[in-house]
């Protein structure tokens, strides 16, 4: 864990505030990798995930975006109404699970509204790298576009394409144009809110685009309807303990409360920190974070928010 001030705190857009961490004594930052995320503790009890959007060649601050969700769960409201300039904060090392594929020949990066956090810590990598790579923006309208000035002004302006949902219609983005004919060597990379990530998914999907190729980051989860949900059981391989998981609860809450440690970040299956090895059973997947191939192997699964096909998971714990 790392104590940071926050350096200074922006409105970017409507509704849309930058915070500029650095380290308390001064000190340069652990690196980070374009993608990368921090655990910020907001509160006792209130840890958020956020990407780090500045340059990864920068060492002396981490700069991150937050848009105030009118359906927050109390983080996004906790960071623009609570935390102020001059406050420290406990935040994580940087952790990185969405990484840029180095095996690509070109990137294409689509952020959509807040999304666009990680794509610009991935532009101005792929920028010092000499890549070849496009950055499509996409923003309800120009109030609700975060960084334009900014990006206006960086040594990549001319890989940058802008969509207003409010604008005209030749500037607006043509997922399945943009996408068809996929070759070989250009890997995809999306973040935005749920509707706009399956906008760009489903074009892909629909264009023939390998999966391997297609890199995706959700913010949040789309709310999944519980009242189905039957009790089952969770081996420990290690122990052979056995814990039984009711309806109500999951699999991260029973056995984090017996002791039994598991990383976990997000807690709603986007993220893919919790992520583990299943040696029998059937998972019931109900993340966003693996493939639909990973999913199928049936060999790992997200405590935090998946259950069982099967009476009993035995876990690699």
């Amino acid at each position: 864990m790392l104590q940071v001030n926050v350096t200074r705190k922006a409105d970017e857009a409507e509704g849309i505030c930058s915070f500029e961490l650095c380290a308390v004594d001064g000190s340069a930052l652990p690196p980070f990798e374009a993608g990368a995320h921090i655990d910020i503790h907001i509160a006792e009890g209130l840890t958020r995930q956020y990407s780090l959007c500045n340059d990864p060649n920068e060492r002396h601050r981490y700069l991150i975006s937050v848009l105030k969700d009118p359906s927050s769960r109390g983080g996004s409201k906790a960071m623009h109404e609570q935390v102020r300039s001059g406050q420290t904060l406990t935040i994580s090392t940087p952790r990185n699970l969405f990484p840029l594929d180095r095996s690509a020949t070109r990137h294409l990066l689509f952020g959509g509204g807040i999304g666009i956090t990680p794509m610009l810590a991935m532009a101005y990598e792929l920028s010092h790298q000499g890549a070849d790579f496009e950055l499509h923006y996409c923003f309800r309208s120009s109030e609700r576009a975060a960084f334009v000035a900014m990006l206006a002004q960086t040594p990549f302006a001319g890989r940058i394409k802008f969509h207003d949902d409010s604008g005209a219609q030749i500037q607006k983005l043509d997922a399945s144009a943009l996408l068809a004919g996929p070759d070989a060597g250009t890997h995809l990379y999306v973040c935005g809110p749920a509707g706009f990530m399956n906008y760009i998914l489903d074009s892909a999907q629909n264009a023939g685009w390998p999966q391997d190729r297609v890199h995706k980051e959700f913010f949040a989860a789309v709310p999944i309807n519980q009242s189905a949900n039957a009790p089952f059981e969770v081996e420990l391989a290690s122990t052979g303990q056995i814990f039984q998981i009711p309806a109500e609860r999951t699999v991260f809450e029973v056995l984090d409360e017996a002791g039994i440690a598991i990383e976990s970040s997000c807690e709603q299956g986007v993220c893919g920190t919790c992520v583990t090895r299943v040696l029998k059973g059937i998972p019931e997947h109900r993340d966003k974070f693996l493939t639909v191939a990973e999913q199928a192997a049936n060999d790992c699964f997200t405590p935090c928010c998946s259950r069982a096909k099967s009476s009993r998971l035995v876990l690699d714990l």
